[in-house]
């Protein structure tokens, strides 16, 4: 199977039967992240024990890309630590904005599935807004966007800006 059917396919597998998908109580760390270029919108919140990220859980209104992000960050980063999971955070971004080397060491594993987003520069924020979301809720920020400058997580992206 080429990479191009994969990503299809694992698009359309996490759009249609998200994981973690739904409203976690009591959580410790929330934040609510939105991107106005194409209107998706999530709510992203987790429980720490300690540094570890013991439940993690996301619901909104996005796209498929949006929403299969959200559904394999939660997969990867539940049970990391928080350090774990701000490297996959930066991993990631790196990826989808065509900055990390694949062939080179990285932890993404599976979510390298996503490394062609890079090619769709309006699809990129789409795919990083909950790993933005995830980054702002670790650092008990509650609200974010894709289009917010001075937050170290903005991702300029050329023809999508």
């Amino acid at each position: 199977m080429n990479t191009k059917s994969l990503y299809q396919e694992v698009i359309l597998d996490h759009n249609r039967k998200p994981r973690n998908y739904g409203i976690l109580d009591n959580a410790s760390h929330h934040a609510v992240g939105h991107n106005p270029l194409c209107g998706d919108r999530l709510d992203i919140a987790l429980n720490l024990s300690g540094e570890h990220i013991n439940h993690i859980a996301f619901h909104g209104e996005s796209c498929a890309i949006c929403k299969a992000s959200a559904s394999m960050m939660t997969a990867a980063v539940k049970g990391k630590t928080r350090a774990d999971a701000e490297i996959l955070i930066q991993e990631f971004r790196d990826m989808a904005l065509g900055k990390l080397n694949l062939d080179g060491h990285h932890h993404l594993g599976r979510l390298t599935v996503f490394a062609g987003v890079r090619d769709l520069p309006t699809r990129v924020k789409c795919a990083i807004l909950p790993w933005h979301t995830l980054h702002a809720a670790l650092n008990s920020v509650t609200t974010t966007s894709t289009e917010v400058t001075d937050d170290s997580m903005h991702a300029p992206v050329d023809s999508a800006s």
